[in-house]
């Protein structure tokens, strides 16, 4: 059995990035992620891997698109404001179809808002913060484990669909401390393997042999057939993530399942905590989890509905309400949707959720 190794959430999905063959990580430091970049600093010369501190983060995700296009393991982390300079750059990922996964650990918002938790950027991570049509694979842990386990997953769905991959987290999970098992480290022939992308833009072969090419990389395409067909090439991809990579987890939900809460990230956990106390005392009542926020477990919430005696829904989320609107159109006025949220970094309870639910029965 492997051993577990207590961690801060910042520090355990920079060792699993490590881990996952992770070599370049460009960043800019800011609270509360800071951890991240500092353990990244520290290891990634350890395993001949480079580390640059950027100059901002506009240049860091700029960085980190130039060495996509070489065909490496590519990370960037920052927080809230931090990853409102990176959407230019992240949209240029995205529509270059380049792999690369970013860190947001979010913060209290808007503008610089605070350093304490929030989940107020969800809009910005599955609606595309950046211009153009375009989607980022967003993954949503809650705990420290997840988090960890995430890094690798980011970095093979980046792989697998030439797409960038956000993490998103917050304060609270970049700060905990949890119990972390680590999955085995990529072996040298792996990594060596990983290097030798299609796409890159140059085919690491030798300059003198007749198939050495360079590709051409950019999002630019003057020609407005050209850029059409483009972009309906990108949502082709959009729409087979959506057939094929949506994660979620049921909690306490069966047959006779009367109440159903929606909650994404930490703020499940506290969900879940409220749960285990309602069902105590003799409510019916589960939980769905996205995992994946975007693509969205819309068609899971829609057969849980089916199939179950729901009469109404309980979404709850630290903002005024975005991921609600997921939720709502999900549902689709079959049950009422009921909405809790708390802002400006402060978290709500099991017992403010307990009394919300009672409340509005």
């Amino acid at each position: 059995m492997a051993e577990k190794i207590l961690m801060k959430g910042n520090e355990a999905v920079a060792e699993a990035a490590i881990r996952a063959g992770c070599r370049l990580y460009f960043a800019y430091p800011i609270t509360p992620q800071s951890e991240l970049i500092e353990y990244m600093s520290r290891m990634l010369p350890k395993v001949n891997g480079t580390f640059i501190q950027a100059e901002s983060e506009v240049a860091a995700i700029n960085m980190v698109y130039g060495a996509a296009g070489a065909g490496k393991r590519v990370m960037t982390s920052s927080s809230s404001p931090g990853i409102s300079l990176k959407m230019e750059g992240i949209s240029y990922i995205a529509g270059a179809n380049l792999p690369a996964v970013i860190i947001n650990v979010q913060r209290g918002g808007p503008g610089l808002g605070d350093i304490q938790p929030a989940q107020g950027d969800y809009f910005q991570a599955t609606k595309g913060g950046g211009h153009g049509d375009y989607r980022l694979i967003v993954l949503a842990p809650n705990s420290v484990q997840e988090f960890a386990d995430m890094a690798a997953q980011a970095f093979d769905l980046a792989d697998k669909y030439r797409n960038p991959v956000m993490i998103l987290s917050d304060g609270l999970l970049g700060q905990m401390m949890e119990p972390v098992e680590f999955r085995p480290e990529k072996t040298e022939a792996e990594l060596t393997e990983l290097n030798k992308q299609h796409y890159s833009w140059c085919m690491h072969s030798n300059e003198d042999e007749p198939n050495h090419h360079h590709h051409e990389i950019n999002s630019l395409e003057i020609d407005p057939k050209v850029l059409e067909k483009h972009v309906l090439e990108l949502e082709k991809k959009y729409k087979i993530i959506q057939e094929n990579e949506v994660l979620h987890e049921e909690y306490e939900i069966d047959n006779d399942t009367e109440i159903l809460c929606v909650a994404y990230g930490t703020s499940s956990r506290i969900v879940k905590s409220a749960i285990d106390e309602l069902r105590e005392e003799g409510y019916k009542i589960g939980m769905i989890r996205p995992i994946t926020v975007w693509p969205y477990p819309t068609e899971e919430i829609q057969k849980t509905l089916n199939n179950s005696k729901i009469k109404k829904v309980f979404v709850f989320e630290l903002n005024l309400g975005q991921m609600v609107e997921d939720v709502r159109l999900a549902v689709n006025g079959k049950v009422p949707v009921d909405f809790m949220g708390k802002v400006g970094g402060i978290v709500f309870t099991p017992a403010e959720v307990k009394a919300k639910i009672k409340e509005s029965l």
